[in-house]
């Protein structure tokens, strides 16, 4: 159920992200005018804004599912209009109907999210994040990957329709499981209230989990980041780079979100936290050296990308399931949307300085930088996260 929820966001924003910019390349728009395609995806950096309002009309199952299948509609109608107007003649209407329906899908994810977490604890966390995250890749894979070869063969008038029909598909599991989540009931005295998403920074300690959230996986985004740059100045065409990055990478980060949460299920989110860290530092590591090769062969490529996604695949896991105990209860969609929101500051922040860093002291000194970084991240878990408190939590 959750992994259908999860990746009808995925599939059709992944998809719309890089089809929009094909077509809108092919039909000679700007560069700049491309640029704005990058504002679609504000709903998911403000949605922690309209988050309390979902955590305070959602209190119990029969409410996450009228208020799920509502979004979820609104997703698909946004979609199907999209898919029925001309992209060449009207691309900022496109561009309004595509926003429209991210607004709908993030307003969903707040639903769902709050929901997964409410009913999985202890360990079963793990479980229910690892179906975000493969949801969260695999569609990126079909959306941007497979889809685009189907754009090529059918067009935008018949691909796009089919992806709002899709979306309404991907609700059945959840109708079927609706006697499940009748044992969904959240406290009416612990109602949210318009103002809880910045009264979460307000907790005792909240600082220790906001610090880990901007630090865990910040060197990953920095690696991703440049990676495609640094394989084109490596020589490797666009199709080699999709198929090693788009496509194996992905599909690596898919397979390691599954395994993950076995693993995190066996030995509990101290240790997992902690192990991730180590194998996310020796990622880095294996890039520095990388660097300091003239030319790399294509082996040694396909291992860096396989370390890079499997890295960035588990530690998305170790932070969802960290940021779902670190929820008050009646704020459970707001608090995790507020830190889901933070790793993606914090990864547009590498992305942007990563670029810069590059540019003046070089690959070398690019990937040095993120080596630090990871460093300090496993120095930061060591002090900060004692594993008496790990353990307390996880109960």
């Amino acid at each position: 159920m959750f992994f259908c929820l999860y990746i009808a966001q995925s599939i059709p924003s992944s998809f719309f992200a890089t089809a929009l910019q094909v077509m809108m390349r092919e039909a000679h728009y700007s560069l700049a005018t491309i640029g704005l395609l990058q504002l679609v995806k504000l709903p998911w950096v403000v949605k922690f804004l309209w988050s309390p309002m979902v955590d305070r009309h959602c209190l119990t199952g029969h409410d996450f599912v009228r208020f799920i299948v509502f979004s979820e509609l609104v997703y698909a109608a946004f979609i199907l209009l999209a898919g029925h107007i001309n992209v060449a003649d009207n691309i900022y209407l496109v561009l309004l109907m595509v926003t429209l329906s991210l607004v709908a899908s993030a307003t969903q994810d707040i639903a769902t999210d709050a929901l997964a977490i409410l009913m999985h604890g202890g360990k079963d966390k793990s479980m229910v994040n690892s179906m975000q995250s493969m949801g969260s890749f695999g569609g990126a894979l079909i959306g941007s990957g497979v889809l685009l070869l189907v754009l090529n063969h059918y067009g935008w008038h018949v691909v796009t329709p089919c992806l709002g029909v899709f979306v309404l598909l991907m609700l059945i599991p959840m109708v079927g499981q609706r006697k499940h989540l009748d044992v969904v009931k959240k406290d009416e005295r612990q109602r949210a209230k318009l103002t809880d998403f910045a009264l979460f920074f307000a907790q005792p300690g909240i600082w220790r989990q906001i610090g880990f959230l901007l630090l865990y996986y910040a060197s990953i985004i920095g690696i991703l980041s440049m990676m495609r740059p640094w394989l084109v100045d490596l020589g490797y065409t666009m199709k080699q780079i999709g198929v090693m990055s788009g496509i194996v990478g992905t599909s690596v980060a898919f397979c390691a979100s599954f395994g993950t949460g076995f693993l995190m299920r066996r030995i509990g989110i101290y240790r997992s936290r902690l192990l991730f860290a180590v194998f996310i530092l020796a990622t880095t590591c294996y890039f520095l050296w990388l660097s300091w090769i003239v030319q790399p062969s294509t082996a040694m490529l396909y291992v860096g990308i396989v370390l890079l996604w499997s890295s960035y695949g588990m530690a998305t896991i170790v932070v969802y399931t960290s940021a779902m105990e670190c929820v008050r209860t009646g704020r459970e969609g707001t608090d995790f949307t507020v830190q889901t929101v933070l790793t993606h500051f914090s990864g547009i922040i590498m992305a942007s300085l990563s670029g810069s860093v590059a540019q003046h002291m070089g690959y070398h000194g690019l990937f040095a930088t993120e080596v630090l970084i990871a460093l300090v991240s496993l120095v930061y878990i060591i002090l900060f996260f004692s594993k008496k408190h790990a353990t307390t939590r996880h109960q």
